[in-house]
């Protein structure tokens, strides 16, 4: 009876390490952890990870294939009483002949420094072997000593065909998951639980229940899940993206006409829209980088500066924290004056080089690589700018058949109209 109660999410949990689904570049055959606890050779680690990615079952799957002892406390409900419980316990040669346990802690980020310091003697003299889950960074929340004495395992959000296997062996599953209900789902819908879910397992489980229970059987003796359905026990409306059709391509046309139209509230509109449907953060930075250079310019050269940085931001911090990094570089572009001239100005240079005889490079302004180069003239004639009055001289740069030829015609811009008072007066001598 109390397996009926149990949720999904639960029943569902991988009993071996066979049918543990994602974390490849920890679990995976020949990995360390993999050996581990193939092996019985468990050592002290930390499980460190987002919610739902599967720490908790690693854990029981120590706790089914190890020969020792195996305890389990939540940091929540638990204090050093419960150590020193399972320590004596451990020492005990009648309950524990081998002398050694297993201990998983749950959340371990929230025993404080007294809670994990009682855990060090234990776990320095091989007697307690520690597992420790933290969704927390460990580095800062964790005792160093402890962190020192242990193996730190990064786990990360599972992927979408992780999160797919696991959904369609739960539907599958007549002994443990939702078999016996003769399930049909939809491709979009399980498209987008897949996606919605962040790679969190268990709220993928508890969504693909809750849409099953409260359905009604129909006609022909199934329960159809609809993308709605989904929708509804997830609580948020999906926006219907195909990353290769129209609606994609629509939506970002409109964020960078937006930042281009120096509109900063309909650039994270389409924004907003973009990363609630799910789109690949580091592709929207990509496009801010370009917008930057090809739309802002010179009339703001730091614009691209902030751009860069925001996507090398991204990387490092991701969602949902990066939403909040895009939003600052789309509304400085959306807020700089505008120059495409820069971008014009290559735009005319490769369509001269494609279609013109260009020339050669002037002897002058050619570098003398080897020794007796020079006596062919490579490099004879060349003055060096910074030997001249405001580091500028006369000199011909072009090859002789484009001489004259102007690319780059600065706008009046921003901060691009110094550099146009400039260009002038240099362009004069």
């Amino acid at each position: 009876m109390r397996d009926k109660v149990q949720p999904l999410a639960y029943r569902m949990a991988p009993r071996t390490i066979e049918e543990f689904e994602g974390q490849g570049h920890i679990i995976g055959k020949d990995k360390m952890l993999y050996r581990m606890i193939k092996a019985d050779r468990i050592t002290s680690i930390i499980l460190y990870g987002p919610p739902g990615t599967g720490k908790t079952s690693l854990a029981r799957i120590i706790a089914n294939t190890t020969q020792s002892c195996f305890e389990k406390l939540n940091a929540v409900t638990s204090g050093v009483g419960d150590i020193k419980r399972i320590a004596a316990d451990t020492k005990n040669t009648m309950l524990n002949p081998k002398g050694r346990t297993v201990l998983f802690i749950d959340e371990i980020h929230r025993f404080n420094k007294s809670q994990q310091d009682a855990l060090l003697p234990y776990v320095e003299d091989g007697s307690i072997v520690l597992i420790g889950a933290t969704t927390e960074n460990p580095f800062f929340e964790v005792n160093k000593a402890l962190i020192s004495r242990s193996t730190v395992f990064m786990l990360k959000p599972l992927e979408k065909e992780d999160i797919r296997n696991l959904l369609l062996n739960a539907i599958e599953d007549k002994e443990r998951g939702l078999g016996n209900y003769n399930i049909t789902i939809a491709d979009e819908a399980l498209d987008y639980l897949c996606e919605v879910c962040s790679g969190d397992a268990r709220t993928a489980l508890n969504s693909i229940e809750l849409a099953v229970l409260t359905s009604e059987l129909g006609e022909n003796g199934h329960i159809s899940i609809n993308l709605n359905t989904i929708e509804e026990c997830v609580q948020k409306k999906a926006i219907r993206f195909d990353k290769n059709g129209e609606e994609h391509y629509d939506n970002i046309s409109a964020f960078i006409k937006s930042m281009r139209g120096s509109s900063p509230d309909a650039a994270v509109f389409y924004l907003a829209r973009a990363l609630y449907a799910g789109e690949d953060v580091e592709f929207l930075a990509r496009r801010i980088i370009i917008c930057a250079s090809e739309d802002v310019g010179m009339a703001n050269p730091t614009a691209l500066q902030v751009a860069v940085a925001a996507a090398q931001a991204v990387k490092m911090i991701g969602m949902p924290e990066a939403r909040i990094i895009l939003s600052h570089a789309a509304v400085t572009v959306a807020c700089s004056p505008k120059s495409n001239a820069a971008y014009m100005a290559i735009n005319r240079a490769l369509s001269d080089v494609e279609a013109k005889n260009t020339g050669s490079v002037p002897m002058h302004l050619r570098n003398a690589a080897a020794k007796g180069m020079e006596k062919l003239g490579y490099g004879q004639g060349y003055k060096y700018a910074h030997d001249y009055k405001n580091n500028i001289i006369k000199q011909e740069f072009f090859p002789e058949e484009m001489k004259g030829t102007l690319y780059y015609h600065p706008t009046a811009n921003g901060y691009e109209a110094k550099i146009k008072e400039w260009l002038e007066k240099w362009r004069d001598q």
